[in-house]
């Protein structure tokens, strides 16, 4: 593999009043050059975290990182000079135009006046902003004003694009559309590194991921063969909450030789069948013999938080999907 990112052993930790807090704790990968790379985990994993130390906006505690072919701790310029960074907060000028935001980037990274406008130009009309180019910023929709932060960091044609929670606070339709412009730039040759906490954009976009809790990984692969590891079909059922409905359910279900895996969760219980669609009559006929309710059912193919449940025991989607700065105390 071409690796345009490799990681070894990378650690860091802050200080904080009950002492000092592992945020990354010996974290190693590679990216490709030219894939969408993804860390996917709750907040507080340490995934913004370990995206600041590779674009030296963190110093490293422990262990090396090399990004487009350069230490990240002994030569932080050559690495900034070839990448791009969109944070979550964005860095436009609301009182300044679209086209100014982008030819003032330029120019501070070095480009000459003329290859900057055409370049701005072109992002504009790849991006679909050129309709909004001479509006001011603080005009924008929060998706325009997503794809004008996505042009700005890669304005210089960086090598490596990094891409912190870049559809936070976008509705499905903005966050979709987003979607489709990052795959392009894939396709035009970026290698793209982003953090998510949104199972569907990590699922959709990214040709390879890992996923990150407590300041490790967990585990790591292509979304396709993650979900081939967990076993057959999903299952959960909503139970009606009387006499232990949950502890009598998980009893009778996991004698069941058609139940691969099965975890109670208390009012509900999820477990993995091969065959959904046969599993189901007989789930239920046993579960109205012993008189446990069902308030509702649901059946689905294996997800990323089917993987990150097995991996960790909890759904990452209750695992904490705020948008606060783990980087503080991850």
């Amino acid at each position: 593999m071409d690796s345009i990112i490799t990681t070894h052993e990378l650690k860091k930790s802050f200080r904080s009043p009950r002492g000092s807090v592992d945020a990354v704790r010996g974290v190693s990968f590679d990216v490709a050059r030219g894939e969408i790379f993804g860390f996917l985990g709750p907040n507080g994993a340490g995934k913004t975290t370990t995206l600041r130390m590779l674009t030296t906006l963190l110093p490293i505690d422990g262990g090396t990182a090399v990004v487009a072919g350069c230490d990240v701790a002994h030569r932080p310029k050559a690495v900034r000079a070839r990448i791009g960074y969109v944070s979550q907060l964005g860095g436009a000028d609301a009182m300044a135009t679209g086209a100014e935001n982008l030819v003032l980037q330029g120019r501070l990274y070095g480009g000459d006046l003329a290859t900057v406008k055409a370049r701005a130009e072109a992002l504009m009309e790849i991006l679909d902003l050129a309709e909004f180019a001479h509006r001011k910023v603080k005009t924008y929709s929060g998706g325009q004003r997503r794809r004008l932060d996505v042009a700005l960091g890669i304005i210089h044609e960086p090598e490596v694009l990094f891409l912190d929670e870049p559809s936070t606070g976008l509705d499905p339709q903005n966050r979709a559309n987003l979607w489709d412009h990052v795959r392009a730039l894939r396709d035009r040759g970026t290698t793209i590194f982003l953090t998510t906490h949104y199972l569907e954009e990590a699922d959709a976009l990214c040709d390879r991921l890992v996923i990150m809790d407590h300041g490790e990984i967990v585990v790591e692969g292509t979304p396709r063969d993650l979900k081939r590891q967990v076993a057959g079909e999903s299952v959960v059922l909503s139970l009606r909450d009387a006499d232990g409905a949950g502890e009598r359910a998980s009893a009778l279900l996991g004698a069941q030789p058609y139940v691969r895996e099965l975890s109670d969760e208390g009012d509900q219980v999820r477990l993995y069948v091969e065959d959904g669609g046969e599993a189901l009559p007989q789930i239920l006929r046993l579960l109205d013999a012993e008189h446990i309710g069902v308030r509702s059912m649901h059946l689905s193919e294996p997800t990323l938080d089917d993987v990150f449940l097995r991996q960790t025991g909890r759904s990452l989607r209750d695992a904490g999907s705020g948008t606060g700065d783990e980087g503080r105390a991850a």
